[in-house]
């Protein structure tokens, strides 16, 4: 029974040091940079134990959320988007065709993603989505190099909303997603037709976007994922009806 106790006041313990943690940032009273309570005042006003205490803080460096100084405290950093992608790489990836159900998760960030860069995008953006798109054409044979450069323009593409939300989250599964476009073109790539498709798909999204109308760089968008499934489907089909020569 003593043991049950000593187990769920540790558990108590660590979310109040997470939660205040959390809400800190959230009301804006811990920024980036800012060293928190020394231990001692800390573990009072928390009502929690000085071992507890540490314990919790020493899980948030580990998550890179605290830079634990000797003799100095500990200070909050700026939250490293790896760490996040990790946690949701690790988690996903138990799951059954987990890169088919991440597509839907990708079609809903960026298409709200495009919708707010055809308003925020700036000029730099454009240059910037305009250089990933040549990328992308100079490497439509290759099925590693060309999935690492339609991720890089679809990224673009999300950075340019200036969401840091979208961002973040896209980020957060960015390793998922890396992943996909490569089962993705390895599937289609002998597929005819595959390389004008993926020219003039990403070309028009790219110009809708330079034309900042919202509705036709959804539209292309959402066509592009559309036709590209379609190509997918085809190939895998072809695939499976496919007869050895004799």
């Amino acid at each position: 029974m003593s043991t049950m106790l000593a187990e769920n006041s540790d558990v108590s313990g660590a979310e109040k040091v997470f939660g205040f943690f959390r809400d800190a940032l959230l009301d804006g009273s811990l920024k980036p940079g800012e060293r928190l309570l020394g231990e001692r005042e800390l573990a009072l006003s928390l009502g929690i134990s000085r071992p507890l205490l540490r314990e919790a803080l020493r899980s948030l460096a580990m998550l890179g959320f605290l830079d634990i100084r000797h003799g100095k405290g500990a200070y909050v950093r700026q939250a490293d988007i790896t760490v996040l992608s990790d946690f949701f790489t690790f988690s996903l990836a138990q799951q059954p065709d987990i890169l088919d159900d991440v597509m839907q998760a990708r079609v809903a960030i960026e298409c709200q993603a495009i919708r707010l860069a055809c308003s925020r995008a700036t000029e730099t953006d454009l240059k910037g989505i305009g250089s990933k798109l040549s990328r992308l054409m100079d490497t439509l044979h290759d099925p590693v190099e060309g999935a690492a450069a339609d991720f890089a323009f679809h990224h673009a593409i999300v950075e340019a909303s200036h969401s840091e939300a979208l961002t973040t989250l896209y980020g957060a599964i960015g390793e998922l997603l890396r992943r996909s476009h490569v089962q993705r073109r390895e599937v289609t790539i002998s597929e005819p037709g595959i390389v004008d498709y993926l020219v003039e798909a990403h070309r028009e999204v790219f110009l809708s976007i330079v034309d900042r109308d919202a509705d036709a760089a959804d539209r292309k968008l959402r066509d592009h994922f559309s036709i590209g499934d379609e190509f997918r489907r085809r190939s895998l089909i072809s695939a499976f009806t496919r007869r050895p020569q004799t």
